[in-house]
């Protein structure tokens, strides 16, 4: 999740802030929620399955959007940042991840339910597997 943290960070730092209103927080926006677990997920998934990796360019550009819809939406380069550094939420967004991936029948704390679990995204075109390529 660091990596994606990091990713986010840079792509918030680099916009200007938007008009500040009462918004629900992040977490609560599902179209960005949601998407940050799905970019998050394969980013676990290529840190610990040594035979996938991410499509870095591809999941920049994903980011990118997300960073921009929530920007949009009216949320400030403050807020975006305060989701995205936040510990609580990448434990949140973890827990979430480790749930979806057990509840597909994989093991999410071994590599090798981690690979057959993204394999599995890869073989099904799903938006977790289309950030993900094979190195095998």
């Amino acid at each position: 999740m660091t990596q994606l943290k990091h990713l986010t960070l840079a792509l918030a730092l680099t916009v200007g802030a938007a008009a500040a209103a009462e918004l629900p927080p992040l977490r609560e926006v599902k179209e960005i929620d949601q998407n940050m677990l799905w970019a998050g997920l394969a980013v676990e998934v290529a840190d610990e399955c040594p035979t996938l990796e991410v499509k870095k360019i591809k999941g920049l550009s994903f980011l990118w959007g997300l960073k921009n819809k929530a920007s949009s939406m009216g949320y400030s380069d403050d807020e975006i940042r305060a989701y995205v550094e936040s510990d609580s939420e990448e434990a949140r967004i973890r827990r979430l991840g480790e749930d979806y991936v057990r509840h597909a029948g994989f093991d999410p704390k071994t590599p090798q339910g981690l690979c057959a679990f993204g394999e599995s995204e890869i073989a099904k075109g799903t938006l977790i597997g289309s950030f993900l390529r094979s190195t095998k």
